[in-house]
């Protein structure tokens, strides 16, 4: 069962006995975990036969290594999520699914972005206020400073917010990786 404990991951063996969900999580991108006994593309082959059966409104795009549920155009909004399943070979021969949820690569990049930039310029405008405050002067750029924290929380925010809003997109990418999951066979997790 997918146990989501004050933010930390706990690996999980497949199949997981009812939808545990992380949406009350405060992360950006609420991941998860799995542990199947087959090699990494025998993995993805099941999973990706297992996901021919999803309802309409899902779907599946895979990559070597990856595989993506994605919400259909019809009806994708902005805040709606995707999951990323990354499988990872391990050395006795199993497997490791992890499974990400975040908005789509557009969506992403405004944040990425944002960060990046309020970040950049919030701590060269803190070194900046900083030298000012040094030789006693008016440290005018420490404004500058608190305006990219206000921009970074905003951004923080507005990720929450999105989130929130599409939760129910959420569970219905949940309940296909679980409805897919039953089919790969799994292993306990030590």
């Amino acid at each position: 069962m997918d146990n989501w404990h004050e933010g930390r991951i706990v690996e999980t063996s497949l199949p997981a006995p009812g939808p545990v969900i992380p949406l009350n999580s405060f992360r950006v991108r609420p991941r998860f975990r799995a542990r199947v006994a087959v090699d990494a593309e025998v993995a993805r082959v099941r999973l990706l036969e297992a996901l021919n059966d999803l309802p309409e409104g899902i779907v599946v795009r895979a990559f070597p290594g990856l595989v993506g549920l994605h919400i259909a155009d019809a009806q994708r909004r902005a805040w709606s999520p995707r999951l990323l399943l990354n499988f990872e070979s391990r050395p006795d021969g199993s497997t490791i699914i992890e499974g990400v949820y975040g908005p789509e690569i557009e969506i992403w990049s405004v944040f990425l972005y944002g960060y990046i930039f309020s970040g950049m310029i919030g701590m060269f405008s803190a070194i900046l206020g900083g030298a000012q405050w040094f030789i006693s002067s008016y440290p005018w750029a420490l404004w500058v400073t608190g305006a990219m924290a206000v921009v970074a929380a905003g951004l923080y925010l507005a990720a929450q917010f999105g989130q929130k809003l599409g939760a129910w997109q959420t569970v219905q990418l949940h309940q296909a990786w679980l409805a897919a999951a039953e089919r790969v066979e799994a292993a306990p997790c030590e």
